[in-house]
């Protein structure tokens, strides 16, 4: 008897009832595995899930990463500009000092004139103020003299002498402070002259320059 033969004769001996059995503890064990099956897909969808958020968190991180080098480089950039900026303003302020130190060395000379005529302009008025105080002391002093003596008549022949010594000094120290006056004013002119001529001076030794 063959293979076939005997199967189909188990079959055939096999009742209902055994095959509904047979039927539901394969239903049972598909059942199982099936949920064996859908538990670790769920796990794996997780891990997944975890997964992708935590290479969302690194994708962030790298963009974050990314803007911070950009600005980064912009900003050394910037900073490159601006150091190149001031070294080019040093260049400029150096050679401005070059050129300017001719300038202010000639500066310094009409400077240096300039205080040694004002010098002796302040020398002459000092000389003038002293003169008028010492003109104005003897006026005083004569016109004090004559309200005193307006009123005595003693001794007249010796109050007229002291008077006319006193008028002679007056008008020699007049004299004085007049020439005093005349130096100040001729001195005056030389300093207002040197200084109307100084442009033509400075003009001439440029274009002999």
């Amino acid at each position: 008897m063959t293979e076939d033969a005997e199967e189909a004769d188990e079959t055939s001996t096999i009742t209902p009832e055994v095959r509904l059995r047979q039927l539901k503890g394969e239903l049972e064990t598909q059942t199982q595995r099936l949920e064996k099956l859908y538990t670790a897909y769920k796990k794996a969808e997780e891990d997944i899930a975890d997964r992708n958020a935590i290479i969302d968190v690194l994708e962030k991180e790298a963009l974050d990463r990314e803007i911070e080098r950009e600005g980064l480089e912009q900003l050394l950039s910037e900073k490159d500009i601006r150091i190149r900026e001031l070294e080019l303003d040093g260049a400029k302020a150096s050679k401005r000092v070059e050129h300017l130190e001719p300038e202010l060395e000639t500066m310094e000379e009409k400077f240096s004139r300039e205080k040694a005529r004002l010098g002796r302009v302040f020398e002459v008025a000092e000389e003038l103020d002293e003169a008028l105080q010492t003109a104005t002391v003897e006026l005083t002093t004569r016109d004090d003299w004559y309200v005193q003596h307006m009123r005595v008549f003693e001794d007249l022949n010796k109050a007229v002498q002291v008077r006319y010594e006193m008028i002679e000094s007056a008008v020699e120290n007049m004299a004085k402070f007049q020439r005093l006056q005349k130096t100040f004013g001729d001195r005056m002119e030389e300093a207002v002259e040197a200084r109307v001529n100084e442009p033509e001076e400075d003009a001439d030794s440029s274009e002999e320059e």
